[in-house]
């Protein structure tokens, strides 16, 4: 019979290696040689046994330090071959590897409620400024009549299927699993004389009017999680949480980028070539911005802090203001300021004669 190999050469791990190590180098065997991925493979079968029988010593610290001591000798316990019954001590790697039931118990409390999720659209103004709203939830509560037991009498008796364990044991091949009875879904009771307004599950439907206050500076896309306010759990399990989903209307004037505000104004030519002065109605107030002589179209006034609060922190954005030329409809203009236009191309050199007046005035303003 060939001489077993070293345990931690089978995991390749150094013979100082920590717990966290050896867990993972062995976690990393399983996937790699484990039976469903390499079936009809023998030889990968053996490594999984071998990678299996050597956690299952490196990973206890009494039998670790017996094989430190004493390697590979017959008559120290726990050295007797693989043994598929260590798959108990272990499941939790399994467990999370394959989703064979291992790992986490569940809870005794009963099973958490589900978490939900409510789509709430605000104006511009509510998302930069935030407000205190109220919304109204439908969700599933404990039962008033039955306390969430889900009987008419509050009486649960024991599940058949896991014996009140709450667990059944599957066999997988050589190895077994224990996963959540699928009668009683883990509880280890079931009801045997159901609840007239819950059907035996402890539950009822309810409509829930909550408060939620909005913080400034949201945007869409920002989600506020309401602990606890999603369904109540059954049999006493713990309940679920809300997600508020803000989703902000579009502003007819106001574009947002981050914490700042863009806005486009339009100014005539004169305005533009002359100077001017013009009123900005920002989110917060009314001023002034001074536009003075030759400001080419596309130039940004930014008027600091007069934008949206940051979400995260003291700051504020800005309010800034694009300048764009207005350009009027030819059949809009009187014949004086027709005239007046055409003095000014003349003026200016451009070449507009033998067009009509349409003509002239389009490519006056390209």
């Amino acid at each position: 019979m060939a001489s077993k190999r070293d345990y931690y050469e089978v995991l390749g791990v150094a013979r100082d290696a920590s717990p966290s190590d050896i867990k993972s180098a062995y976690r990393k065997l399983a996937v790699k040689f484990h039976p469903d991925r390499n079936q009809g493979n023998p030889e990968a079968e053996e490594k999984f046994k071998e990678s299996a029988e050597a956690y299952a010593v490196l990973s206890d610290a009494e039998k670790r330090a017996r094989y430190d001591r004493f390697g590979h000798q017959a008559e120290q316990p726990g050295f007797s071959g693989f043994d598929p019954s260590i798959f108990g001590d272990f499941s939790d790697v399994l467990g999370d590897l394959f989703g064979l039931g291992g790992g986490r118990r569940r809870s005794s409390r009963g099973t958490p409620g589900a978490d939900l999720r409510y789509d709430l659209s605000l104006t511009f103004e509510e998302a930069a400024f935030g407000r205190e709203v109220e919304i109204r939830v439908p969700r599933l509560e404990t039962c008033e009549t039955c306390s969430g037991s889900g009987s008419k009498t509050g009486q649960l008796v024991p599940c058949r299927t896991c014996g009140g364990q709450g667990r059944v044991r599957y066999t997988q091949g050589f190895f077994s699993v224990a996963r959540p009875c699928p009668d009683c879904a883990g509880d280890g009771k079931i009801v045997s004389d159901p609840c007239s307004d819950c059907r035996g599950d402890g539950r009822t439907e309810h409509e829930r009017d909550l408060k939620v206050t909005i913080p400034a500076g949201v945007d869409t896309g920002i989600r506020l999680r309401l602990r606890g306010e999603g369904e109540h759990g059954r049999r006493g399990g713990p309940p679920g949480d809300l997600d508020v989903l803000i989703q902000v209307e579009p502003h007819e004037r106001f574009e947002r980028q981050g914490s700042d505000v863009h806005e486009q104004i339009e100014l005539s030519y004169s305005q533009l070539v002359l100077g001017t002065s013009a009123k900005v109605e920002s989110l917060h107030d009314e001023e002034t911005i001074k536009v003075p002589p030759g400001t080419s179209p596309g130039h940004e006034f930014r008027l600091r802090g007069k934008g949206i609060k940051d979400l995260n922190s003291h700051h504020r954005g800005d309010h800034i203001v694009h300048v764009a030329l207005r350009v009027p409809r030819p059949k809009d203009l009187e014949e004086e300021h027709l005239e007046l236009l055409r003095k000014l191309a003349s003026f200016e050199g451009d070449n507009v004669e033998g067009a009509s007046v349409l003509s002239k005035v389009k490519n006056l303003f390209g």
